[in-house]
């Protein structure tokens, strides 16, 4: 019985030891399949990995240069197959040059680029020399040429969004009554004043701006566009109403 029981543990211990049989062939077939796949796909990646011989440009131009963009491209790709070539790095550097907004670089099979540039769109200066766009970032610190129509924007530094974002809420409402904004200027002290094309310039003061340039466009602005000729200033910094300065001197 002892030699039985010993005959039956064997058997068990052999059984659960026993390992499944490899089929040798289908693992080399497999692995050279694995291998020849990898083999075609390094193959067609060189073949398409031609060096970049042109470069197309896109977009309506007034200030970027087509043939700075394509320097900058040609500059940055050296070396690069059109497959390798690194499209996020490329879009950066040409974002860096001046008036550009946005770009959106994309190959032109086999051996090209199409590069499509969207130049930036001024909506008001900002101090001596900056140009705000239509969003209200400062994208020109320090332009050469500044369109003269342009509203003049200014405030303390780090204020360029708040003022832009107070003009471009302005803007609109004035030219329904038939005014233009010129200027808008915040101080240090937090103070908001505006200039219109007829000469007035209007006072809003640092607390409740909001509602005083409703009060204007409510009431004040119809006397403005009625005597616009004989009037410097329209303040309106009281909790009850509001001031006009006459250009005679009297208030």
């Amino acid at each position: 019985m002892w030699r039985r029981a010993n005959r039956l543990k064997r058997t068990e211990a052999s059984r659960r030891l026993s390992l499944p049989r490899i089929n040798v062939r289908r693992v080399l077939i497999s692995v050279a399949g694995i291998a020849a796949v990898a083999a075609c796909l390094a193959f067609g990646i060189s073949a398409l990995n031609q060096p970049i011989q042109s470069v197309a440009i896109a977009g309506r131009f007034q200030r970027v240069s087509p043939l700075d963009v394509e320097r900058v491209v040609r500059a940055s790709v050296r070396g690069a197959g059109l497959v390798s070539v690194n499209l996020a790095a490329l879009s950066g550097a040409v974002a860096q040059l001046p008036w550009v907004d946005s770009v959106a670089i994309e190959r032109s099979w086999p051996r090209g680029l199409t590069v499509h540039i969207t130049e930036q769109v001024p909506a008001a200066r900002w101090g001596e020399a900056g140009l705000i766009n239509v969003r209200g970032e400062l994208f020109n610190g320090d332009a050469r040429h500044i369109p003269l129509e342009l509203p003049h924007l200014s405030g303390p530094d780090g204020s360029e969004p708040a003022v832009a974002q107070r003009y471009l809420a302005m803007q609109g409402r004035l030219a329904e009554a038939g005014m233009r904004l010129t200027a808008l200027r915040l101080d240090a002290r937090g103070a908001w004043e505006l200039d219109l094309d007829n000469g007035v310039t209007v006072r809003l003061g640092r607390k409740r701006v909001d509602d005083r340039f409703d009060t204007f466009m409510a009431v004040a602005s119809k006397i403005v566009a009625q005597r616009a000729g004989d009037i410097a200033y329209v303040d309106m910094r009281y909790s009850n109403g509001f001031a006009i300065g006459w250009r005679g001197g009297s208030a």
